[in-house]
């Protein structure tokens, strides 16, 4: 079993068939030289691969790991469990509404708004099962860049 994140980007230029390999609704894994070689040769290329999505098990909540500055906030989401996956992510202040964050890559999301001195809660949505969940207070109102702030919640 292996864990595998899909952030090739598409290319709309190229045909999916011919080129356009990233392109949707086509699944894609991009792996290393050494994972490659144990399932192929290395000069097979592109190769079909049969594969099976399986929840994702984790002990404890998710992780939320914080970047950026006074006006730009950057989330990276780890610990995932349930799908493993997150379809949109939304923050809220202690003195916001909630504010829809936008995907950065893979499993990092942004917010461009003033958050700093308020506590963050966040909310989830998995793009698999649809299943919403809120980390309600993830990061007290001190909370700094540079920092990974542990939550309850997690996807079941």
């Amino acid at each position: 079993m292996v864990t595998a994140t899909n952030i090739c980007p598409p290319n709309w230029g190229q045909n999916s068939n011919n080129g356009g390999w990233c392109n949707p609704p086509r699944a894609h894994f991009d792996l290393t030289k050494p994972a490659f070689m144990k399932i192929a040769n290395w000069k097979a290329g592109i190769i079909p691969v049969s594969y099976r999505r399986v929840a994702c098990r984790r002990s404890g909540g998710i992780k939320f790991k914080f970047e950026g500055n006074g006006y730009w906030l950057l989330v990276y989401v780890m610990n995932v469990g349930g799908a493993g996956d997150i379809k949109n992510m939304a923050v809220k202040g202690s003195r916001t509404n909630w504010i829809d964050m936008s995907h950065n890559w893979g499993a990092s999301y942004q917010a461009f708004s003033s958050l700093y001195g308020q506590s963050l809660s966040f909310r989830l949505t998995s793009y698999t099962t649809r299943q919403t969940i809120y980390a309600w207070n993830a990061a007290p109102a001190s909370w700094s860049a540079g920092r990974t702030y542990n939550s309850y919640a997690n996807f079941s």
